[in-house]
């Protein structure tokens, strides 16, 4: 009996502390566009909003025709970038791609 009310009391300290906002932070990336400037290059367009003063990093890929990853890159963006604000990357790929885009954006921890 005792340690089922633990467990119940465990679930739900857990479920509250999940609950809280993270004080690190949030991002969230909006893909703009891609276009393919030469042979063996992808330029991507997106957006960044980040809560104000915080550091993030976004990791912009190129895809083949069947999803593979051909192009990667992480871009970070550091606490003076503005809180919404627009860039253009441009890949190298290692073989043809057929589109561009954020992978995910997340806040780096420590900043």
């Amino acid at each position: 009996m005792v340690a089922v009310s633990a467990a119940v009391v465990l679930g739900a300290v857990g479920v509250a502390w999940a609950s809280f906002p993270s004080s690190t932070g949030t991002v969230t990336s909006k893909d703009v566009g891609f276009t393919f400037p030469e042979d063996g290059l992808v330029a991507v367009d997106f957006q960044v909003d980040k809560s104000a003063g915080s550091t993030a990093a976004c990791a912009v890929q190129a895809l083949n025709e069947s999803y593979a990853v051909v192009g990667w890159k992480t871009v970070v963006l550091g606490p003076e970038a503005p809180d919404s604000s627009t860039h253009q990357v441009v890949l190298r790929i290692d073989s043809p791609a057929v589109n561009g885009g954020v992978n995910t954006c997340w806040i780096v921890d420590g900043e």
